[in-house]
Order: C-alpha cells, then structure tokens, then sequence
C-alpha cells in the first residue's frame, strides 16, 4: 500500500524515460541479470501477495503487469479447494498431493519444474522450503536465481542453532540455551562454523535435551531449528512432560537438529526488517512487534515497534544490520528479538526469508519487499531502488550511492500499521484449526485497510495447507487511530464456510484493555486461552431462535422434497412423513435449550420453549443462511452442522451448539493424519489425558480422553483422517459419571418493544393469512393451534364487518399509482372516498364500489388508441379487483372470503374420499401429474385434517352466532361440506348438516317474538286477541322449542311464567299421562307447578308389577308397587336462589302429596291409554280426594315408603362454569340433604342449568344411585329417558359420552367395547300417506345421518379402537301412516346408501321403533324393525309387532310376517346380548380388512343365489326354477391324526390355522350340484400362519381336489411360516440390567428364579445354569426351547411339500386363488403358483424366502414380485374392502 514517507519526495515523479521490458530495466538500472519468468514454490497468500506486488511494481515501471510470468504448483488438494493463486498465474504445474514434502518442500522437485518451465527465478515466500538452504544451492548449480539469501548465509543464520552461534560470535545478547558458551571462528570477512560446534548446540535426544533443560533451569522451550511458523516448538514446564514434548517437536519438523532454550517470561516480540544486496549493502527497514502469539505463532503484528526506547530499538536495528553483513546475507531476512521489561534485548533468530507480516513493515516504509527481492535477484543495488531511494530522501531514479551507515536524511517510519492473520482456527477450543470450503467472503477495502486472501468464494482450504488464509492491514496516523481502523474493518469482514476463523476473537482482543495500552507480552494471548476468555458471542437465547430455526427448516425442507422426488417416481409414502413440526434439541454450556419449531407459513414459524412462545418471520437466502424477523429486528444467520455441533454465525457472530456427545467413541475432531499414539492399545487411560496427537494443517494436536476408561484402538498411525473418524472406542470405567447436560426450564424472555398497532387493512391480511396457512397445513401445535384460531376468527370476521376496510384498502391501492393516472380520475376517485369516510358511520353507507367503476369506465372511454386504453387499464387493475371485490358491499365481500377459505378445504379434502390413502394419493397425483408440488401441498394439508377441522367448525359457529342470513347464502358451500363421508370429516359435516338444519327454522329472535305473542294472546283473557288453544299449538310444536321456552320461566308476566311452566311439563312428560297440574306460589310469588303423573305402559317400573303377576304374586302386594308419581317444577335466577327455597318445595311436596292408588275410573283411563300408548291422546284426570278408595288408599300409602316424589329445578346459567363445576355444585347439594330427601321420599332431583339460546343441560340425581349423579343422563330430560329403552342394557357396565346434539344420547359399555347410540324422534301426527313416506324418508335419514355423526366424534373415545358391534336405535314416538311392508324396502335402500360409512363405524346393529296406522282410521300399531350385519356382508332384517299378553300383561315382541326372527316371543325388555366368541372372532378378521374363516361358506351361498337369479334375469322367455338349496353340502376338512375326515361342527371350533370344506353347490350350469374344495387361513389364530399342521391340512385337502378332479379354491389371509413364543416362559423371566435405575445402559442376562425354575424344569422349555448373583440363587437361561411344538424353524419343513403340491395341482386341476388382507412368505409363494389369482384392492403380496423355498420345493420358479391378476369372472364377496368375485368359468368346469 502506498503511503510518502514525509521527506519531501513525490513517489510518482514523472520520468523523462520509458522502460517496456525486463530486459530494458537491467540494463538501465545496473543490473546483471534479467527475469522475466518466475517460479512461486509455495501456495496460498504466499502466493497470491508476491503475484499481487510484483504485478503492481510491473505496472508501475513497465506499464504491463503482466511483464514478469508466473507459475505456480498446483496439489490436487490446491485444486479441489478452488484456490485463489491458481487463477492468479500464468501457468500451473500440477504437483503429488498430501504433506509438503511430496510438493512445495521437495527441493528437487521445485529445481526440476523450474529447469522444465525455463523460468529464470524461484521465489520461495516463507514455509515450506524457503529456509532449506538445499534449495538455493541447487539452483545456483543450475545457474538459477533464488530471490532469497545465498545457501551460505541461509544456513548460517536460518538456522536457529548456527544463527545464534553467529550472534553471539558478534556480541549480540542472547537468552541462555543449549549452546550457551559457544563461538564461531571470524576473520573479519569470513565467518566458520563447523558441524563439530554446531552439534555441541543441538540435543539430540529427550535424555540430552532434559540434561540441559536442567542445567538452563525450567521453563524451557524445545525448538527445532528448522521450524517456523509456531512449528516444531514447545514450552516445557516440568521434567515429566519433558519426553512427550520433545517428541511432538521431532514430528513436527523432520530432521530437524533441536536445541533448548530458557523461557523469557514477560517478554515482547521484537523484530527488524533486514534488506541487502548482492554488493555488501544491508539496512534496516525499521520494526514491527508480533508480541501476541498463540502456540508461538504470531497472530496480530504491529509496525513500527513503539514499545522499545528508541535508542535501544536504533541499537537492535544495528545489531541486526551488523549481523547480516557478516554472513553475507542477501535479500529481505528478519532478526527477532526478546525485549523484556527492563529494556534488555536478546537475539532469538534470524528469519533467512521475507515474512508474512512483511506488509506492515511495507506500509509504514513504504517499500514494495517482493520488488525489491525481483530487482536485488536481477543484480540491481539496493541504491537504485525507487523504492529505498523515496525512502532516503532521494530522487527515485536517482543513480547516486547513498550512505546507508550515514545517511543525510535518517529514514522515519509514516504512521503506524497493525496487521491481523485470517486463519481458519477455532479460539473456543485453543485455536484448533480446521479445513473445508469457503461459501462466502466479503472484505470490504477502504483507503487505510486492505487485506488479501488466499481463497475466495466457493473456494476453500485442505487438510495440507497452512490454516492462515488470509491477511489484513490497518493504517492510522498513530497506534489508536490504526486499531480503531481494523477493528472497523473485521466487524465488516465475512467469512462462512465449513470452518471456524479467528476473525471474532481478534476483535475481542483488539478491545481488551492490555491492547489499548500496550501492556502485553507473548504469554497473553496464551494466559488469556488458558482463561477461556471467549469472543462476544450473541445472545444465547437468540442463538437457540436462529439454530433451531436453521435445523427445522432444513428438515421440513428435505422431508417435502424426499416425498415430492418419492411421487416423481411413482412411489407413495405415508402423509406423516411431511410435517411443519420439528423437536429441536440445542446443548451450550452445559444447559440442554428444547424448542419446538412449527412452520406456520410458507415464511414464518411458531416457536415453543417452556410454555413460551416466539412467531418469527424468516427469508431462505440464495446462499443458504436465512433472514431472520425477530420483534422488529432482523438478523442474518448462517449454520454450519459439523461431526459433533453446529456452528451458527448470526451476522459476525459465532455461536456454538453441541450434540449430544458419547465419550465411548473417541473421534478425530478435524481432518488430518494420525502420527502417534500416546498409550497403548487395551490401556487403561484417566480423565483428561492425552491418548493420541495428529497433525491438522501442518499442527500436531494432541486429543484427550473426556472420561476415564480402557481404549481400544481402530486406526494406526499414519492413517489419513476425516473429520468425525473413529479412532477407537473408550470402554467407560463408571458410565453413571459421563455429565449430561441439564434442562433450560427458562420461557423465552418477553420482548422490550411494545408492538406497533397496525393498520385494519394490514392486520386483515395477516389474519387471512394465517387463516389460509392453516388450511394449506400450517398448523401450531395444541394449544396454541386452537387459542390462536379462536382469536384470529373473531378478528378476521370483525374486521370484515368493519366498514373502514374497504376504504383503507382503496387508500393503499391509490397511493401506490398515484401520479401514474389521469388527475381528473384520481380527484374523482378521491371525492367519493372522502364522501364515504364522511359518512361511514351511518347506517345506510355504501362503499362506492360502483361509482368508482363507473369513473374508471367513463375516462376509458374517452380514450381513443387501445394502447392507452390498456395502459390506462393495467395502471387501475388494482382498484378494479377491489372494488369487484366490494361490487355487493361490506357483506357480499364477507361471504366470498368466507367462501374462499371452505372451499379451499374442501377442494383439498374432497380428493381423499375414495377409499383408502394410497388409492387417493394414486389418484391426487394422476390428476396433477405434471406438478408434484401441488400433490405434496394438497396431501401435506389434508394430513393436517383434525386441526384444519377445527378452524372450519370455528368459523361455521362464528357465522351461525353472528351472521345467521350467511349460511342460507352459503347453503351451496355447506352442502358440499356435508358430503364429506369420512371418518376425519365427521365435525365438520355434522356441524354443516346441523347449521343447515337450523337455517331452515326461523331466526332465534323471531322464534321467540312468536313464542311471546302466542303466551300472550294465551293468557290475555280479557284481550281481544284471546286464544288459549295457542298453548297446545306450542306443547305439540313439530319445531324444538325448549331452546326459547326456559325465557319466558322469567318473564316479568307472572301469568306467562306460569304458562312457560306448564308448557314445560306437559311437553318433557308427553309420553305420561298427567292425572293432576296446579299453579302453586313459592314465597316472594316465586310460580311452582305441581303435577301428578302415571307412567306410560311399556314404561320399566310399569312392566316390573305385571312380571310379578306372571310368577305368582298377589293383586295385594303388586299394587303396593305404584305407578303414580308426583312432582313439582321451579325456575331460580341462580343455585344460591334455589337453596334459600329447597325446604318450601319438600314441605310442599309433602303437603300435596297424592295418594298411590287410584279409582276404578282412573285405571279405566289408564288401560285406554294403554290401549293407545299416545299420551298426547288422553286428557288430564283430576283426582278427586273425596273418592272413597282414594282415600282408603291415602292411608296405605302414608306407610309406603317408596320415593314418588320428582323435583325439577331450573336454574339460570351465566356462562361462569362449566359442566363438571355444575356437577359439583349440584352433587354437593345432594350430598348435604341426602337423609332428607330419603326421608321425604324423594324419587330423583333433576337440575336443569338454562342459558340463553341454548338447550338445558341435565344433571340427574336419583334415590336409587344414594342420590349420585346418573352420568346416562346427563343432559338429558329424564321424563324422555325411558323412551330410550336403557333399562335393555342393564346387563353392561355404561358410561354416558357427551353429544353435540340433543336428541341423540351416545353410550359407552365398558367391558364389551360398544357404543350405543339412542335417539328419540318427537313429531305431531300426520294425516296423508304421502306426507308420512316422506317424513319417514327425510326425518329418519337425518336422524340416521346425525346419530353416525354422533358416533364418529364418539370415536374419540381412548378406547374406540376396540370397539365392534356399535348399536343405533331410533324411536319414532309420532304415528306414522303408512304400509309396513313398505317400511323394510325404504330402510334397506338406505342402509345400503350409507353401507360404507355405517360398516367403517362399526355399526352392526340398529333398532327401529314407530307407531303405525296402515290409514287414517285405523288402529296404531308398534312396529319394531331389527337390523343385524354380524358377518359384514349379509343384512338380517327382522320386524316384529308389540303385542301385550292377555295373561300376564307382559309386552312382548311378535314376528311381523312369515319370517320369524330371534326376539320373537321375548319380552320387548329383553336385555341386549353381549358380543360372543363368534362376532370376537369377526371383529379381529375385519379388523384386518378381511372375512371371518367360518363365513366363507355361506359367501358362497349367497353369491351363487345371487348368480341364479341374474342368469334367470337373462333368460326372460326361459322357465327357470331356482333349487330351494343352493348349498347343497358342506363339509368340513379335519385331520384326525393324519386322516383327513369330514365334519360338521360348530364355527371356531378349530385348533389349526388352516380351514377347509368340501362344498357343494347348485349352480346354473350344474343345478344337481358341483362339488369344490375351498382352503383359507384362519386370521384369528395366530395371526394366520403356517405351522406343521396347516401344511398337512393343506397338502391333504389339495390332494383330495385332485383326487377328485374338483376345481381348489384357496383363499389366502396370512403371516408366512410361524414364529412362536414360549408363553410359559414370557411371563417369568427376569432382566438383570447393567443399572437397574438407568436401563438403557443395558442388560448382562435374563434368568429365572428358583421358584419359576421349578415350575417348568420338568418341561423341557428352558435351559439355564445356576449362578450366584446379588446375593441370591438365579437360574441364567441359555436357550428357550418352548412346551409346544411348532415355535421355531420346524414350521419351514413342510414348506416344500405344499409348494411342490399346489405346482402338480394345477396341472392336473383347476386351481384358483384370492388374496385378501396380505400373504406373505410361503403363502405367497402357493399363491403364485397357483397361477390365477385375485388380489383384493390394497392387500398385500409379500414374497420372503424365496430363494430357500425354490430349493425346499425342487421346483423351480419364477420370482414374480407383487404382479397380480385379477379376473372378472371372479365371485362376488360383499365386504367393505372386497370386491366382486365369481367362479362361474371355474365351477362351471
């Protein structure tokens, strides 16, 4: 860098001549030699700067850079790195690769490429060869320039051991050592240094060298003299470490002689810069100090060296001058000196070569040092240097001689220069270097700091360059302004690559104190490692953000691309392979940091820690790091994962994370070589010692073991290492000890900056956003998934309904192209907006939409070019789209975005309704086969199905409370919705058919006004509007209204409270006959109702006496059982209110208490009603008290004591609790008043807790439960319940779930694993026929429909994936008019509609009950229809009657027509039944996607009836009679010992996983019948698979096919050959763990205990041996044989034979196959040659073992993979997951 030394001259005098050439130079400047042609024997900056300065001086003189040539050696490691010099050059040789003595240290080498690439010089930096003095002799023996000293002088002073004997020969101070005394012989001119007295200087071993290191006094250092560059050099502490360090020192330099030298403690790094010509001439270009080093490698240098007094420093340049003279010496050298605090100096060494920090030397002096070796190796003298003339005070092309001694104008150094090494070291862990690519690297120049660099980007560095790559320099006007200068400078500097830089370090210490006052010595920078003082790191917390931002996106990432590059090759992967969530994991420090990332947007995420959270903004960049939007700051940050971390860089930052580590495996922490190991293999090695060193870019490192423990090694020495290899493995002495980190339990800190509001516009963005992010499958995990979506929905929707949107929107669209239209256009424009903001609270405001368009239009028509019209046109585009978007205003834009977002669900979910997942991916990506992007997207967002549910019931409920007239419009939208039958969309369309369902009633407003109207005209009877019939309109309502009715209990109108009331009761207990209804006042007028009921016919309690009867009791003691009840009815504004009148209403119920037993006229009404069973028929009975029996009776049943009393209380609920507080509140009650409410006989208290726009809840409590809650009502009216016939189910264990909707009540059983679902369906009657088909049509479809609903949310249940054998049932308590052999057909078509769904929910029975007249005249009639599909395939559909049996009473069920099914003749409370072995059996088959064994047979039966009656279809003109048997015979096919007999016996009776028959068949062409062998799998035993026994039953019945010339069918459903337990022995065994508190350290052995031992010694199971093991007899197991026969390999042996048979079966038969569910082994073996098979949709054919099966079966046989075959001929089998399939062609054979 050029700077004027101040001494008057101008650097860039003109010149009155002109030089072109080399050639021309020499001659003009008193040379004696031309070059033009230089070899670089070296590599990297070395490189790059002598090319770079010599080119620059090139340019200077010869107006051509390129006048002097370069090559260069080129390493492969060079190459692959990308390395800057090459590309620099003008031409390279490529060199052998590996260590430096194979390339830029092989002196023969570089004389052979310099003979061979006829350059006339060779220039070897520094490193490497520069100081062999081998390499200047040689080339002078081939007549070669070397731009160094001469061989003599080189091995005179560049050796560290002659060099110190030559200063001390010139009286130079030097430190003691091992060659103290010694001086050589000088004449004066000539100066000897024999090998005799250069060997008394050296040790040459570790006994020798400790020897001295005695005498000298410790600390020592060890030196090679040949080393460098903080090579081949140790500090020596102690005699123990002595042998160690000597030998590192011996493998750094080889060769080398060694020397000891006295440590000088406190002491700087002084040096002067030599420069001489071939003429005698040398001088001193002034100092620089490299006091900080690291390891004795200087790492920031200074120049000039202020620190010395200048006297003392003038002496040491003289001294330096003095000595170079002396040897001769030519060229640039430096002499390095100790300078202690006492101002003393000692001589350390002279560097025979230039040095890497020569540039500082350059800046302050203003000499160009590799031009000057260019022109010294030419013969110029030093006085005829431009450079060196400038700075003397002379005229740059001057030829005068100048007196270097004397000079006239004392050179002074200009400003002050601090230099820094770029190297690729980590400070973390003691500057460890390390090799890898560079991505990026960007310096930043300025007039005072520049910098150059061996690498650039997408270059990088090798295991075998020097890990200094670059250099930077600072100039300032004094040592302050200089650092202030690069401190500047390497803040801006970036560096990313695979490796660590010491860039972040420098800086740290560029700011300590000791540097800003000059305090250090060379032992700081070591005292401040030892330390471990770090650079600044950035925020750890932030840190963790930008790492586990950089490792989940990554993952995420590559998770999308594998599965978008598996559908590119037609291959499909399961949907939770693609995720948004990734668990990360970040270790510093000792703390362990858990995040959870989720991506909740295409450039956002969601971030976890602690129940805090963190949403972040980030940008992928192009070079791979990120930018990162972190509360209102960005940060960009790059990370690079390494072996054992990850290396973060957030903007010049570095912070490290750690894996989690395994002190077991030692690993070489970098790439390098291995060159010693430092203990032996199988040794034992203690926490902390060195077990091994290797050399990493020219350093040897030692490795230390992290635990104690004994190693065995896998690499030698020698080996080449990668970062990351495994040097051997470290068995731990106490693995309990190995530290692990511990959990950070901190949340994320809240940020300082308040967030900025945001605009309404800009805020409804980020909600749509957020919105349209979950639908595509960018959902937060649970909780927040769900509290965000509330949040935003409500935000979104408000800010839709704001009015100011649109105009905030339209202010933004018009900023942006302001100017850009016509003036006239805009003031337009802007005067309506103004209008409406004016305006915009009114309620008759309308955005402009259409103004603002019809502005538009009208200026495009005036324009005449259509150029101007498009132009006009593409400018406006932005508010044309708005105000399209706001053409049918604020509300019309609501609904189309409300619209947008349902249909993007369900343009997504609508594509998985097509069976199973692989089908719909198959298809999903035929449709898209041309982007597999938008496959993954559309698959991605459906595997995110149950939360994207949750957003779309959200936003449905949103618009149903807030904006009812949107879902009518939306009617379309929402239908589409409900056609979603999967199990997944089942929320969503049940919310969609149940918002659906509410549209079509009146609004709730509207409802209500209506209810208060007919309450008032009903009890105005002084009005002129009078009509109390309105209050039966309202009690038989074909609309619920129980949701409205609980308001008027409130009403200010005391009378309508009254009639509310009554409503009430008469409604809930319709189904009761009500004998008695009064109107009672409370305290404070608080209304009561107090009724009397009986109850129904077929109610339980009612049934119960007639049973009685049946078995004998008397007429006496069964009347002691009533049917009568009373009760009472009360509405409170709250609990609290309730309680204050909880006394009154006991009293009161005591007082008004009826008796049991009633008239002769009353039971007269009551067998009408029974006759009828409506109660809505009957009218009310007021019970007379004057009665004579009544009263009679009174005083029988003032002794009962049976609870008769019913309590109903109403109670207000605010919304303040939920429905386990209730039940708290309530129970507590109970609980408190339990012994009154016995004593007072009351039956059940029920609270109904009533919020406005809701239906009730309930909460029952009944004497009978000691007034607990009956969970199996919960929220529901117990004068319904019985309707719902629970009392069949009184032999389970139930458990009521909660139900969305309030007509269906879902049940779970306990212990048989069944859901029931019951619903009660309430109507008034209806007239016509045609109106009762379609109620029953339309009302039991929806009922249908909602009860599967119920059913699909209740499988949510822990335990639903167990259930089987689900049961609906449906009772239509209206009369229905209609034909009942009608009602079969109707009921088939739709359970054939909804088969699927109703199969897929395990729905295998259902019940329905209606009352019936066949006309209007007519009597009613109870129809039960009874509906079972057991098997899964066939539909047994049984009606009954209900029928009362004159002699007991007793109601029971009759078979309605010919067909009589199991009920009939059993009492209509005949309990369910359990699930039994059978159906368990059925349930486990299509479990698995396939049929029960045992129903194979009547398959067959029902397919061949099926085919008769298609083929008698055909053949219309043909008498054809179907056989009344079409299964003619069927046998089973047991062995008996090795006999295969037939049977017949009861289905699941088998021991074997092998089933077949004999079967005979009636078919169209055989109608006498045609005889088959069928073989299947038993799936349920034992999974299906082959043992001994299957094969022999399947050998034998297809050798009975064949033997008979019948056609075999097998049905193939199995596992392979079987692999069995040793049941016995599984529930003893024992573990003894290595750590019984930590057992994932392993085990030593399973054993059994003495007494276990015992139990089965005698059977032959188990072998073990019996040891002695903490403290007790155990006996170790060694092989588990296993009781039963048929475990292990043995099951393989008859493999063969069944191949080999079913080969010569289809030879000689017709042999046909069906695969359902998989096979696998050798069923798929048989299966393939069998040839035929049918493969059912999605089971798998899985071919294993093939290549042993080949050589069992001496067959030989094709490996056929999963190809399959599939006939159309083949027999249908009705299943969910089975396809038609007909043996037609095969039978007919």
């Amino acid at each position: 860098m050029s700077r004027g030394t101040g001494l008057g001259q101008d650097r860039y005098q003109d010149r009155d001549f002109h030089i072109a050439t080399p050639e021309e130079f020499v001659k003009k400047f008193g040379g004696t030699r031309v070059i033009n042609r230089v070899l670089i024997a070296n590599n990297g900056i070395a490189a790059v700067k002598c090319m770079r300065s010599i080119r620059r001086w090139s340019y200077e003189m010869f107006k051509n850079e390129r006048a002097v040539r370069f090559v260069v050696m080129v390493t492969p490691e060079d190459l692959k790195a990308n390395a800057e010099y090459i590309k620099m050059a003008d031409h390279y040789v490529p060199v052998p690769g590996g260590s430096n003595n194979n390339n830029y240290a092989n002196v023969e080498l570089i004389v052979d490429i310099a003979l061979r690439t006829q350059v006339q010089a060779v220039w070897a930096g520094w490193g490497h060869a520069s100081e062999n003095p081998k390499l200047p002799e040689l080339l002078h023996k081939e007549g070669l320039v070397f731009l160094g000293p001469p061989d003599r002088a080189m091995w005179a002073l560049g050796d560290k051991v002659a060099s110190s004997i030559v200063a001390q020969t010139a009286d130079i101070p030097t430190l003691a050592w091992s060659g103290s005394e010694l001086k050589a012989h000088y004449n004066g001119k000539k100066i000897k240094i024999s090998s005799e007295l250069f060997q008394r200087g050296c040790v040459s071993n570790a006994e020798e060298g400790l020897t001295a290191a005695k005498k000298i006094g410790f600390p020592v250092m060890v030196k090679a003299s040949e080393g460098g560059g903080g090579k081949g050099i140790r500090r020596v502490d102690t005699e123990t470490e002595f042998p160690a360090l000597f030998r590192q020192v011996q493998s750094e330099v080889p060769g080398s002689p060694i020397f000891v030298m006295k440590l000088a403690r406190g002491a700087r790094h002084l040096e002067v810069q030599l420069l001489a010509d071939q003429y005698g001439n040398a001088i001193s270009l002034f100092g620089r100090d490299c006091s900080i080093q690291r390891r004795h490698q200087k790492i920031i240098e200074e120049a000039p060296a202020i620190v010395a007094k200048p006297e003392v420093f003038e002496d040491m340049e003289k001294s330096a001058v003095r000595l170079a003279k002396m040897v001769g010496y030519v060229s640039a050298g430096t002499v390095e000196y100790l300078y202690d605090s006492d101002g003393q100096y000692y001589f350390l060494e002279l560097n025979p070569r230039l040095q890497v920090e020569h540039p500082c030397t350059e800046m302050v002096a203003d000499v160009n040092l590799p031009a000057c070796q260019l022109q010294i190796g030419m013969g110029v003298p030093l006085y005829r240097l431009k450079d060196i003339r400038l700075l003397y005070g002379e005229s740059p092309w001057g030829s005068s001689v100048i007196d270097f001694e004397n000079p006239v104008n004392k050179p002074q150094p200009s400003g002050h220069v601090i230099a820094a090494r770029i190297t690729s070291e980590n400070p973390d862990e003691g500057f460890k270097p390390s090799s890898g690519t560079v991505q990026e690297l960007n310096f930043r120049s300025s007039k005072n700091v520049w910098g150059y660099f061996s690498v650039a980007a997408s270059g990088g560095l090798h295991e075998y360059a020097d890990s200094q790559f670059g250099h930077c320099f600072s100039w300032g006007e004094n040592r302050q302004q200089a650092r202030e200068n690069l401190v500047i400078a390497l803040k801006e500097l970036s560096i990313r690559g695979d490796f660590r830089t010491t860039v972040e370090y420098l800086i740290t210490l560029l700011e300590t104190n000791s540097f800003l006052d000059n305090t250090i010595d060379t032992a700081w920078l070591d005292a401040l490692i030892a330390e471990r003082v770090q650079s600044e790191k950035p925020d750890i917390l932030l840190g963790v953000v930008c790492g586990a931002l950089h490792i989940a996106d990554r993952q995420i990432n590559e998770a999308f691309s594998s599965f978008k590059t598996s559908l590119e090759k037609g291959q499909i992967q399961a949907a939770n392979t693609l995720t948004n969530v990734v668990d990360v994991e970040l270790i510093n420090e000792g703390l362990r940091y858990k995040v959870q990332a989720a991506k909740s947007g295409a450039n956002s995420y969601f971030l976890l820690m602690n129940n805090s959270y963190k949403e972040v903004d980030i940008h992928r960049l192009s070079d791979g790091g990120l930018l990162i939007s972190l509360e209102g700051a960005s940060y960009t940050t790059y990370m690079k994962e390494e072996v054992d971390r990850y290396r973060l860089v957030i903007g010049n930052q570095t912070c490290v994370f750690e894996k989690e580590n395994d002190p077991s495996l030692l690993r070489s922490p970098s790439a390098g070589k291995l060159i010693n190991l430092l203990i032996e293999d199988g040794a034992h090695v203690a926490k902390g010692q060195a077990y091994a060193e290797i050399e990493v870019m020219k350093m040897v490192m030692t490795l230390t073991s992290q635990e104690a423990g004994t190693v065995s090694f896998l690499r030698r020495p020698g080996a080449v290492l990668d970062a990351g290899s495994l040097l051997g493995h470290l068995e731990l002495d106490d693995p309990s000890l190995v530290t692990k980190a511990q959990p950070f339990k901190n949340p994320f800190p809240q940020s300082d900056n308040s967030p900025v509001p945001e605009k309404l516009n800009r805020a409804h963005n980020l909600y749509k956003s957020i919105l349209e992010n979950t639908l595509a499958g960018y959902c937060l995990p649970e909780p927040y998934n769900a509290q965000r979506l509330r949040d935003v929905i409500e935000k979104f929707m408000a800010s839709l309904r704001d009015a100011s949107l649109p105009l905030l929107e339209l202010q933004e669209v018009i900023a942006s192209i302001s100017g850009r239209i016509p003036v006239s256009v805009e003031k337009k424009i802007r005067k309506l907006m103004t209008l409406y903001e004016r305006n915009i609270t009114s309620v008759l405001a309308q955005f402009p939409s259409q103004q603002i368009a019809a502005v538009i239009d009208s200026h495009a028509a005036t324009l005449q070019k259509r150029t101007d019209r498009d132009v006009f046109f593409l400018t406006t585009q932005g508010i044309v789209q708005l105000v399209q978007r706001y053409r049918n205003g604020i509300r019309g834009r609501m609904k189309a975005v409300v619209h947008e977002l349902l249909r993007q669900y369900y343009d997504v979910e609508s594509q998985f309704q097509h069976g199973h997942y692989d089908k719909c991916v198959a298809l999903v990506r035929e449709n898209s086969k041309d982007d597999m992007q938008k496959v993954s997207n559309t698959i991605f967002s459906h595997a995110q199905v149950s939360k994207k549910n949750l957003l779309v019931t959200l936003l449905i409920d949103h618009l149903w409370s807030f904006e009812p007239g949107l879902t009518d419009e939306l009617a379309n939208t929402l239908s589409e919705l409900t056609s979603l039958n999967r199990a997944e969309h089942s929320r969503v369309a049940l919310r969609c058919r149940q918002v659906l369902i509410a549209a079509h009633q009146p609004a709730y407003e509207l409802r209500h006004n209506q209810m208060e109207s007919i309450f008032l005209s009903a009890v105005d009877m002084y009005g002129h509007d009078f009509h109390p019939e309105n209050l039966q309109r309202l009690i038989l309502s074909e609309t619920s209204i129980f949701d409205i009715l609980h308001d008027f209990f409130y009403h200010t109108n005391r009378q309508v409270c009254n009639a509310a009331l009554e409503v009430y009761v008469r409604r809930a207990y319709t189904s009761y006959e009500l004998t008695c209804l009064q109107h009672l006042e409370l305290s404070g007028g608080l209304p009561l109702v107090h009724f009397q009921f009986l109850l129904p016919t077929a109610h339980p309690n009612r049934l119960f006496p007639r049973m009685l009867q049946e078995i004998g009791e008397s007429a006496e003691k069964v009347l002691g059982s009533s049917f009568m009840r009373t009760g009472c009815m009360a509405a409170f504004d709250s609990f609290d209110h309730f309680e204050m009148h909880s006394d009154e209403i006991l009293d009161l119920l005591e007082d008004y208490a009826s008796p049991a037993f009633v008239s002769a006229k009353i039971l007269e009404a009551v067998e009408a009603a029974d006759s009828v069973s409506d109660g809505r028929l009957s009218t009310s009975i007021n019970v007379s008290l004057s009665d004579p029996v009544t009263r009679a009776n009174a005083v029988e049943e003032a002794k009962s004591t049976e609870p008769i009393h019913i309590v109903s209380v109403a109670v207000r609920d605010n919304g303040d609790m939920d429905d386990l507080q209730m039940a708290h509140i309530f129970g507590s009650y109970c609980k408190l008043h339990r012994d009154e409410l016995f004593q007072r006989r009351i039956r059940r208290i029920t609270f109904a807790a009533l919020k406005k726009r809701q239906f009730p809840k309930f909460f029952t409590y009944r004497a009978r439960d000691n007034f607990e809650e009956d969970r199996i009502y919960r929220h529901l009216e117990p004068a319904c319940a019985f309707q719902l016939e629970l009392n069949r189910m009184k032999s389970y264990e139930l458990e009521a779930l909660p139900t969305a909707n309030q007509k269906c009540t879902s049940i779970w059983e306990v212990t048989d694993y069944r859901f029931f679902i019951r619903s009660i369906i309430r109507h008034s009657d209806l007239i016509t026929k045609e109106a009762s088909f379609e109620y029953l049509q339309n009302e039991g479809e929806r009922v249908l429909l909602e009860s599967m609903d119920e059913l699909e949310v209740a499988f949510s249940h822990p335990h639903a994936k167990r259930t089987d054998c689900n049961h609906i049932f449906l009772n239509f308590v209206p009369t229905v008019i209609m034909d009942p052999a009608k009602i079969e057909e109707s009921v088939t078509k739709m359970i054939m509609r909804y088969g699927p769904r109703l199969w897929k929910l395990r729905v295998l029975q259902a019940e329905l009950k209606m009352l019936i007249r066949q006309s209007p005249q007519a009597p009613t009639q109870a129809i039960r229809l009874c509906i079972a599909n057991d098997s899964g395939y066939f539909l047994d559909i049984a009606m009954y009657t209900e029928v009362t049996d004159p002699e007991t009473g007793i109601i029971k069920f009759k078979a309605y027509g010919e067909k009589q099914g199991s009920l009939h003749g059993h009492p209509i409370s005949t309990p369910y039944m359990t699930k039994d072995f059978l159906q368990q059996k059925r349930f486990q088959a299509q479990q698995n996607g396939t049929t029960y064994v045992y129903d194979i047979p009547d398959m067959f039966r029902q397919m061949t009836e099926r085919h008769w009656k298609e083929y008698s279809k055909a053949r219309p003109t043909v008498d054809i009679r179907i056989p009344d048997k079409i299964l003619i015979e069927c046998m089973e096919l047991v062995l008996d010992d090795d006999n295969l007999v037939e049977m017949q016996r009861l289905p699941g009776e088998n021991n074997c996983g092998m089933v077949a028959w004999r079967i005979v068949l009636a078919t169209p062409e055989y109608p006498e019948g045609r005889e088959m062998i069928v073989i299947a799998n038993d799936l349920t035993y034992l999974i299906g698979s082959f043992g001994i026994k299957e094969d022999v039953l399947f050998n034998k019945a297809s050798q009975l096919a064949r033997s008979r010339k019948v056609p075999r069918i097998y049905i193939s459903v199995n596992s392979g050959a079987r692999i069995g337990l040793a049941e016995e022995v599984k529930s003893m065994f024992n573990v003894a763990w290595e750590d019984p508190e930590e057992p994932d350290k392993g085990f030593k052995y399973l054993y059994l205990t003495t007494e276990d031992y015992s139990k089965v010694a005698n059977l032959n199971s188990v072998r073990a041996i019996l040891i002695e093991d903490e403290g007790e007899p155990r006996y170790k197991i060694t092989d588990i044989i296993g009781k039963e026969d048929g475990l292990g390999v043995e099951n393989l042996r008859y493999a063969g034979l069944i191949a080999g048979e079913t080969s010569q079966a289809y030879n000689e038969i017709v042999t046909m196959s069906m695969v359902t569910c998989r096979t696998i082994g050798i069923g798929s073996y048989v299966v393939r040659l069998g040839q035929r098979v049918i493969q059912i949709d999605n089971s798998h054919i899985i071919l294993t073992g093939y290549a042993a099966l080949n050589k069992l079966s001496l067959v030989h046989c094709i490996s056929f993979g999963s190809r399959r075959c599939v006939y159309s001929s083949a027999m249908a089998f009705i299943h969910s997951s089975i396809h038609r399939w007909r043996f037609a062609d095969c039978i007919a054979k």
